[in-house]
């Protein structure tokens, strides 16, 4: 004869480990789950470095690599943030004049074509944002010339002589025999005067303290600037991470 105690006792028992069971495979779910999102963070948060390898480095060395000769004899560098910067007044402009020296259109004959063929190469046409025509005086004028005076003087001055490069580039073949590289050109580049709100050392480094001395002469400079989506990347890598 069945005794109806043990029977309900190993029910119970049954029920437990059953229930204990279910449980455990409920933890392993939720582990797993966590272990999924935390691996999809991870392989998004991994693109942000390849991000920059791919775009700023490979920009980097692409330029690097492409004018390594001509650099010295145009007078100009390549800085860390992609910057072309040509920097001997002497073969830009006729002094106090937005006149392009026959040796910068010589220069930009050379430059531009190439320089735009590296900007517009399908492995990183996408990533950029603007190209930026920049126009930079010293902090220098006329004697007799209030500061004030001086700097909107040399802010026209600036603004001119981008004026005037941006004019000769769009004129020259390599942009204008092609509609569509002279609309991606016209989408994409800038022309824009600082005056001398950026004055650099002998170092080429902008002034920020009162230690550095102005060198004038490398003041007086052009500089073709990039800038990328690289950072609008990364941001939209990180807000899709913390979605997740």
């Amino acid at each position: 004869m069945n005794n109806p105690l043990l029977a309900r006792q190993k029910a119970d028992k049954e029920d437990f480990w059953i229930s204990l069971s279910d449980l455990m495979t409920s933890l392993m779910m939720i582990f797993l789950l966590i272990s999924v999102v935390y691996m999809i963070k991870v392989q998004e948060m991994v693109k942000i470095p390849s991000v920059y390898k791919n775009t700023l480095q490979g920009l980097g060395q692409a330029l690097q690599h492409e004018f390594k000769d001509d650099l010295k004899r145009w007078h100009a560098t390549i800085d860390e943030d992609l910057t072309v910067r040509f920097q001997e007044p002497n073969i830009l402009f006729t002094t106090s004049s937005s006149e392009l020296k026959p040796e910068f259109k010589s220069i930009l004959d050379e430059f531009i074509p190439r320089y735009l063929g590296i900007m517009t190469d399908k492995k990183y046409i996408d990533n950029i944002e603007e190209i930026r025509i920049e126009g930079h005086t010293s902090t220098m004028w006329r004697t007799g010339v209030s500061e004030n005076d001086a700097y909107f003087h040399n802010m026209e001055l600036s603004q001119s002589r981008t004026r005037t490069t941006l004019s000769y580039i769009m004129n020259m073949p390599a942009v204008s025999d092609s509609k569509s590289t002279l609309s991606w050109f016209k989408n994409h580049v800038r022309a824009i005067g600082f005056s001398s709100a950026k004055p650099i050392d002998k170092e080429g480094k902008t002034i920020i303290s009162p230690e550095q001395i102005e060198d004038s002469a490398r003041s007086q400079r052009v500089e073709f600037r990039v800038r990328t989506n690289v950072e609008r990347q990364v941001a939209n890598i990180v807000e899709k991470g913390n979605k997740i």
